[in-house]
């Protein structure tokens, strides 16, 4: 039933080191995570979504079989060239549509700075390498977390069209009603106006 639930999750692999790259593939795929793994941050953002037309000249990412195209979660080594691990933590947390996808950094290297500065700018977590089995373990909260700020935000997005759908009902109700007052008053004041009423009224004038 657990490996079911966690099969469900898509996690998005970036390390320019393919033995640490084929490393953290096997760690997911055991833990039954569906995994895509790139070896740059501008393939990740390519995959993701995020970088400009004219950029999409890069080999496309290795994907696993049958994965969604939804990403859950995102485990990038900070030391990357070109773009680094905190520079793509960056882009997706500056991005409106990605900034609440979980995102985990890796690193040889146990600098403080760095790790705070990743945890400020919104990484869920930082690991030192290699990567044990057990850190991988503590990626399921993140995903858990994540996944359901998402389904408060569909939520409320369908909160919010239903609320939307209610409004423009009331709105043509009262135009509705304003139509029929208007229409019954003037064919009040056309009655009153009709000619067997004005002649009615004459005739009454004569008689007096």
């Amino acid at each position: 039933m657990g490996m079911a639930t966690e099969a469900q999750f898509h996690v998005l692999a970036v390390d320019d080191s393919i033995i640490d790259r084929k490393l953290i593939e096997k760690l997911l795929r055991t833990s039954s995570y569906q995994v895509t793994a790139v070896d740059s941050g501008s393939k990740a953002l390519e995959f993701l979504g995020l970088l400009e037309a004219e950029q999409r000249n890069l080999s496309p990412p290795c994907v696993s079989p049958g994965q969604e195209m939804e990403v859950n979660l995102i485990i990038t080594d900070y030391c990357m060239p070109g773009m680094t691990g905190y520079d793509l933590l960056r882009k997706i947390k500056e991005s409106t549509s990605l900034k609440d996808i979980p995102v985990v950094i890796m690193s040889s290297e146990n600098i403080p700075s760095r790790i705070n500065r990743c945890l400020e700018e919104g990484a869920e977590d930082f690991f030192l390498k290699p990567v044990q089995l057990s850190d991988v373990n503590k990626l399921r909260p993140h995903l858990m977390k994540g996944k359901a700020k998402g389904e408060e935000e569909e939520e409320v997005d369908e909160q919010e069209v239903d609320e939307q759908e209610e409004e423009q009902e009331q709105e043509q109700e009262e135009e509705e009603e304003e139509e029929e007052f208007s229409s019954n008053k003037r064919k009040n004041v056309e009655e009153s106006f009709s000619p067997d009423r004005t002649r009615a009224r004459l005739n009454g004038l004569e008689m007096v």
